[in-house]
């Protein structure tokens, strides 16, 4: 079903539970006439699509053709010679398990290779059932000893694990916890499945410990439909995780000591390609000199970690990061991933915190956080919510350019500590496409600001 997918000229996408159902009252009706068990063969359909079908009425018409032909021609079937058929069947044996199909498994991990042959073996020893059987619990067991632990399945698994929501920028934000591997896969799918396919939709892995090859090949097979569509499919969060292997299918979990990845995820080659095409620096390893952020009221209460994935301009004044960071202590202990912008500045400016006006701004005045009015730009102090101790300062600092700059631009929370400016949207990571925005609108501030 998959792969037709991959085929169709249309780009439509299957209805697997309606496939699934026909094909098991197909072989329910085989079964009582005496033949054999009804299963979707790729040969067909893809010649059907390389000679133009483009709906379900080829598959018909070739069942058709096939009922006929039995029904005339069946002395004339008896004639091929048995041997031609076994080569047939031998042939295609040998394409399914040929050398080259090993190699491509090995390349995406050694474990992978451990199912293959524990499935093929047994498959031929005892039977299709059996084997696939056993190629499931060997995958399981792999799994737990690979995650050293049988917890994070067994606490987790019944667990709900997916959370999708609608951005106000109209973007779908799908974010995944625990584990995620072919046992609740299906939670997955489900959220994605409602997701029409011209869309921006971010996948956040962020809290997600362990992400198997199952996963990562059918989220690969997402970008590849939305793509295709006019939609973009981003996955994010899989920058602490650890593989042993260098192919984008490979299965990824997080490491205990997260400095020691030895492969880069899709996002970050593209965040370092985006460095070489805009002359930026680029370091994808773990920084935990954060100092530099321990003045900005946002950290006051918060335990930073460390930052990574930083890309930064040629003076070092223009700093973007990815930084992980908590909230809370003991069982109320929280942690946090995002990205932010740190930017340098030349001269000292007041100390203020600008966020989007909204319901707990509102409430915050009620409390004595009294918003800060620009004069003249009564639209600004709507929609924004403007905080700091000097007001003269601020109200001088913030000129008609500046105000029309953050008027012209999309909201972000933008934070002074007196020498420095913090920029970030969101408290989740960004996608290369909201890395690039952010990026933009440091250069643009600065400018402003100078």
């Amino acid at each position: 079903i998959k792969a037709i997918d991959k085929l169709d000229p249309e780009k439509r996408r299957s209805n697997v539970n309606r496939d699934l159902k026909a094909l098991g009252l197909a072989t329910i009706g085989s079964g009582f006439a005496g033949g054999l068990n009804v299963v979707t063969v790729i040969a067909r359909s893809s010649v059907n699509v390389n000679n133009g079908a483009t709906n379900r009425s080829a598959n018909f018409s070739h069942a058709v053709f096939l009922i006929l032909f039995i029904g005339l021609f069946s002395t004339q079937l008896t004639r091929i010679p048995l041997p031609a058929l076994m080569a047939i069947l031998v042939y295609t044996g040998y394409k399914l398990a040929s050398p080259d199909i090993v190699k491509k498994i090995f390349s995406i991990g050694k474990e992978q290779l451990i199912i293959f042959f524990v499935t093929l073996i047994v498959t031929l020893k005892i039977g299709l059932i059996t084997g696939i059987t056993v190629g499931v619990i060997t995958t399981f067991i792999i799994h737990i000893v690979i995650n050293k632990s049988i917890g994070l399945f067994a606490r987790n698994l019944l667990k709900p694990n997916v959370l999708m929501f609608k951005e106000d920028s109209g973007n779908y934000y799908v974010s995944v916890k625990h584990f995620c591997s072919f046992l609740n896969y299906f939670k997955l799918k489900e959220k994605l499945d409602a997701i029409p396919e011209d869309r921006e939709v971010i996948i956040d892995f962020s809290l997600c410990e362990f992400v198997d090859h199952t996963v990562m090949e059918n989220l690969n097979n997402y970008q590849e439909l939305f793509a295709k569509r006019g939609g973009n499919f981003e996955v994010i969060g899989l920058d602490l995780h650890g593989t042993d292997s260098g192919h984008p299918f490979a299965l990824r979990r997080i490491l205990p000591i997260p400095g020691l990845l030895k492969n880069l995820t899709k996002r970050q080659i593209t965040i370092e390609k985006l460095a070489e095409d805009f002359s930026l620096n680029y370091e994808a390893s773990n920084d935990r000199n954060v100092k530099f952020l321990e003045d900005f009221v946002f950290f006051r209460t918060k335990q930073i970690d460390h930052i990574y994935n930083k890309l930064s301009n040629k003076k070092g004044t223009i700093n973007l990061f990815d930084i992980e960071f908590s909230e809370g202590e003991f069982i109320a202990k929280e942690i946090v991933r995002t990205t932010m912008l740190h930017i340098e500045l030349s001269k000292p400016i007041p100390t203020f915190t600008l966020d989007r006006e909204g319901f707990l701004e509102r409430i915050y005045s009620f409390a004595g956080f009294k918003d800060v009015p620009i004069e003249n730009h009564s639209d600004f102090s709507y929609r924004f919510y403007l905080l700091g101790e000097d007001k003269t300062a601020i109200q001088k600092f913030f000129t008609d350019d500046l105000v029309h700059f953050f008027e012209s631009n999309p909201y972000y929370h933008v934070e002074s500590n007196g020498h420095s400016l913090l920029v970030f949207s969101k408290e989740r990571l960004a996608s290369v496409k909201e890395i690039k925005g952010l990026f933009d609108f440091g250069k643009r501030l600065k400018q402003t600001v100078s």
